[in-house]
């Protein structure tokens, strides 16, 4: 690279301005999924919130609106692919085509495996791998269609690369699935400047995660720093992933678990 060219590039180059970009957000009534919400709005852009939860959608476009932001609510179940295309139709209409998707949600099996009917079973597949598949095509479609590149952050687990029989086996299966279908999608979407990446967290609070320590109490004592991650936390991995300067990265699972898990 010549001087001249590395002039084109501001320094550092590592902007996180998120003005123009339309990002929908599954699974944003609470948790991480809220806080992403926030933070995407916060960073210049225009945010569609989604989930089943309506009442708590519209409390957190409501306070997303009240500080400055744009957002709209949009009741929907990412296992129906009708709701998923509504969603995205809704989101066209009131800001323009999604650029920034964000596939947070995500629920547990929290029973041994031999355990768990087969409706659980579909449940979780449904929720966790299906859903955010379906929802990725839809949203590359219309990307590929309109000409634009596009983000799409997938939220994966630690649970994906560390099982300990603690009644989570198909919650482990489904986020290593999610990791695969970040790869793989990553290679299928690159020639359309679409960059699939995901965000492995480990024990952060969450309404997910107030369960699980609900169930087996509270372990953070045992954690390497004794303590349990914040969502806000996460911002910066997700303001990278999405934002203009990390557009050489794609296919790649950035594992954020405060040194929780064994490596």
């Amino acid at each position: 690279m010549t001087d001249s060219e590395a002039q084109d590039f501001p320094l550092p180059y590592a902007s996180t301005d998120l003005s123009g970009q339309v990002a929908l957000v599954t699974g944003a009534s609470s948790g991480l999924g809220r806080r992403f919400a926030q933070t995407l709005a916060a960073a210049g852009a225009r945010v569609v919130v989604t989930g089943r939860r309506g009442d708590r959608l519209k409390e957190v476009a409501d306070e997303i609106v009240s500080t400055g932001g744009q957002c709209e609510p949009f009741t929907m179940d990412v296992t129906d692919a009708t709701d998923c295309v509504s969603a995205l139709d809704h989101a066209e209409s009131a800001f323009g085509t999604v650029t920034i998707l964000v596939n947070n949600a995500g629920i547990p099996d929290a029973q041994r495996a031999h355990k768990m009917s087969l409706e659980a079973i579909d449940a979780v597949i449904a929720t966790n791998v299906r859903g955010p598949f379906v929802l990725s095509c839809e949203v590359a479609r219309r990307l590929i269609a309109a000409g634009l590149p596009g983000r799409i952050v997938n939220l994966s687990s630690m649970a994906a690369f560390n099982y300990t029989g603690n009644g989570a086996a198909l919650y482990s299966s489904t986020k290593a699935a999610v990791n695969r279908m970040t790869e793989a999608l990553a290679v299928e979407w690159v020639r359309y400047g679409i960059n699939v990446n995901a965000i492995s967290p480990g024990s952060f609070a969450s309404e997910m995660h107030d369960g699980m320590v609900a169930r087996v109490g509270d372990f953070s004592q045992r954690l390497p720093r004794k303590r349990f991650g914040e969502p806000a936390q996460l911002d910066s991995t997700l303001l990278f992933l999405v934002g203009p300067s990390s557009e050489v990265v794609t296919g790649t699972v950035i594992k954020a678990d405060d040194g929780q898990f064994p490596r």
